[in-house]
């Protein structure tokens, strides 16, 4: 079992910046892949990036490739998104997830991952 908590959502500006962070429980957090997802209200959840166990290999959306940075730490068994140049469409509750048995298809895939923090709140103004 693997207990993820994120941290880090907010309000901000458009064009502003927000780092989230995910912590991970355990020993083991090495051992998976790391997602994450956003959904705003009314919309379907959708992949927004993922990172490799040892974060060499990273995937984006279309709609945040060249804003958004996935990393993670896993000697503080912690994967983050650093959102830059926030736009109002980005307002969503972000969800980080963890996902054992990965390929490159299945790392985009929601259904595909095996843990799920509670989300936290990102607000962008006009």
């Amino acid at each position: 079992q693997v207990q993820l908590v994120e941290s880090g959502g907010g309000l901000v500006q458009a064009g502003g910046s927000l780092r989230l962070s995910c912590a991970a429980s355990g020993r083991t957090f090495s051992r998976y892949a790391m997602g994450w997802f956003r959904q705003a209200p009314g919309k379907e959840r959708e992949f927004v990036a993922a990172n490799s166990r040892s974060g060499g290999s990273t995937y984006y959306a279309d709609s945040v490739k060249g804003r958004f940075t996935i990393s993670r730490d896993n000697a503080k068994n912690t994967v983050y998104l650093q959102m830059n140049s926030l736009k109002p469409e980005d307002t969503a509750v972000y969800y980080c997830a963890a996902q054992y048995y990965t390929t490159t298809q299945t790392l985009r895939v929601m259904s595909e991952y095996d843990y799920w923090g509670q989300g936290t709140q990102v607000t962008v103004s006009s």
